[in-house]
């Protein structure tokens, strides 16, 4: 019978067949202890020369890195495995012979691993971090869906920015200009006006020229919309839906956070409710642990967002920020129109900000008058005023960066990790 690492746990006591590549070996006098994998996991493999004779130990002993092949034998109980289970090695076949294999078990520079991406995603940790992020994603499906939600998929070619700023990829559209997407929230918006309650999940870019752990030039975005809900609707959205991702992580990915070492005693605090802090008293925090030199205004940098989460043990949000350097779209505070309606939501232990929020501008005199102060001219910007022409409604969003998110969850240090294969300021290869 085959079936997959995945599913051993069904077949104790029986003998199997497992596709599988040899990730290491080792041996001992008259037993190989062989480490495979077959995409869905990692197990052991144990051949003993008396079980499987003199010829077939000779070649176990030989096999060398990432070659594949089938592997027989019956599943066993081991408590002292992650996986719980390991295979009394019958027989094997050898499919294909890897000769050199360029990524050894001893260590390598990071930039030789980014060169081999192709190669290093094979690797056990690198692995948990996929199985971590494909978990991520699986949860949000399940989330949004649940709770009535249409998957919408934007376009990735625009005519036009939706952050109106210059970080954009540019490319002739046959005779017109156009543009990489750096979010699909513009034509959500309108999604949301047909559907009521929408959420896309794409590749989203940005031109910008940062060599930061927290960057990368191609990166994946969650972004739901919702009519008919205000500021503080989307924010218990968002912190419900976080939590949700963070405890279907916990639950399905018990091995993954166990390969990286992840402290799971930090990913238990997050359930909602957040704690939430305005713009104003973030300054007020930054300034008391010592940086002097922000001013209300100003943009918080990695070192701010860090300081500010060091001071609370879950995702905490940032509210209320000065409309002059939030994009042109957020809806002012009726209160104090200095400020809008929105917030970022920073993720502990120092992983920066994960989401980016609003209540969206709702009145087409107010949005007319952000058009101007912008300099959005144009056909390209015409059909999203006409939002707020026909039947306008409150309404608000948020973007959730898919690889920041995974960073935090997997406590992995670096964003390039956390992608299958990074682009990143010098890096187009593999």
């Amino acid at each position: 019978m085959k079936t997959t690492i995945a599913e051993v746990h069904k077949h104790v006591g029986k003998e199997v067949t497992i596709g599988a590549w040899l990730a290491n070996k080792r041996s001992s006098g008259k037993i190989a202890f062989l480490q495979l994998r077959d995409g869905t996991g990692f197990m052991q493999g144990v051949a003993v020369k008396a079980e499987i004779g003199e010829e077939k130990f000779q070649e176990a002993k030989s096999l060398t890195q990432e070659s594949s092949l089938y592997v027989t034998g019956t599943i066993v109980e081991d408590t002292r495995s992650p996986l719980g289970f390991e295979m009394q090695v019958s027989d094997f076949e050898l499919i294909h012979e890897a000769v050199d294999y360029p990524i050894t078990p001893k260590n390598h520079g990071t930039e030789f691993l980014m060169d081999h991406r192709h190669l290093w995603l094979r690797s056990k940790k690198q692995h948990a971090v996929m199985k971590v992020r494909n978990e991520i994603i699986r949860a949000t499906y399940e989330f949004f869906n649940e709770q009535g939600y249409v998957k919408i998929d934007p376009p990735i070619l625009t005519g036009a920015s939706a952050e109106g700023t210059t970080e954009l990829f540019h490319t002739k559209y046959f005779d017109e200009d156009a543009y990489l997407s750096q979010s699909g929230q513009l034509y959500m918006e309108a999604a949301a006006m047909a559907l009521g309650k929408v959420f896309s999940f794409g590749p989203t870019f940005r031109a910008e020229k940062s060599k930061t752990r927290r960057h990368l030039i191609e990166f994946w975005m969650i972004e739901p919309e919702m009519a008919f809900m205000d500021h503080e609707d989307s924010l218990q959205v968002q912190e419900q839906y976080v939590s949700h991702v963070v405890q279907s992580v916990l639950k399905n990915c018990t091995i993954e956070l166990q390969v990286l070492e992840r402290d799971t005693a930090q990913l238990e605090k997050i359930q909602a409710p957040f704690p939430r802090i305005t713009y104003d008293e973030a300054i007020q925090l930054v300034k008391e642990k010592g940086f002097d030199d922000v001013e209300w205004g100003d943009d918080f940098g990695a070192p701010h967002e860090t300081a500010i989460a060091e001071s609370f043990d879950k995702p905490v949000f940032i509210t209320h920020w000065p409309a002059e350097i939030k994009a042109f779209y957020m809806k002012p505070d009726p209160k104090r129109p200095d400020v809008v309606l929105c917030a970022d939501l920073i993720a502990p232990e120092g992983y920066g900000e994960i989401i980016g929020g609003s209540q969206r501008i709702d009145d087409i005199e107010l949005m007319e008058q952000r058009y101007k102060e912008h300099g959005l001219t144009g056909p390209a910007y015409e059909w999203y005023l006409q939002l707020r022409q026909y039947g306008s409604v409150p309404h608000s969003g948020f973007g959730l960066g898919l690889e920041r998110t995974v960073a935090w969850i997997a406590g992995v240090e670096h964003v390039r990790e956390t992608i299958p294969f990074p682009r990143l300021l010098n890096r187009l290869y593999p």
